[in-house]
């Protein structure tokens, strides 16, 4: 088994792609007017459209409504996107080191999900994501 994507129900899709698109630099690729990807070397945010929900089961997914996931992107230098970041994003926090080794910036989407950037800092943290 491999976890290969996440996927976003949002509202308003061009905004939210627009988002991603600007904060982590990645062009997505549009499907339908209702479903795009952001392709990584490791995995895949996918946003869709509330019109999209009903193809799987009617209610199963509302917009804006997480509370619980924390979307994580891998990044080089977690203080220089802070840097890029600041104006276009509502931070939930600066850059912090946290006890687990990677230095964190936590904002959220538009649509209120919760994001973070890393950076691994100490050799455990390093070793853990190289490639």
């Amino acid at each position: 088994m491999d976890l290969v994507s996440i996927r976003i129900i949002t509202g308003d899709i061009a905004r939210l792609v627009e988002f991603y698109e600007k904060a982590t630099g990645v062009q997505a690729a549009w499907s339908t007017e209702d479903f795009a990807e952001l392709k990584t070397p490791s995995a895949t945010l996918a946003i869709g459209s509330t019109r999209t929900v009903p193809l799987f089961a009617p209610g199963v997914a509302r917009p804006a409504d997480n509370h619980s996931v924390i979307i994580e992107f891998l990044v080089d230098d977690v203080d220089r996107v802070h840097g890029n970041l600041t104006g276009f994003v509502d931070f939930v926090n600066e850059p912090t080191t946290m006890p687990w080794g990677n230095r964190s910036l936590l904002f959220r989407d538009p649509d209120g999900n919760l994001v973070n950037f890393f950076t691994p800092m100490t050799p455990a943290a390093i070793a853990k994501f190289t490639r």
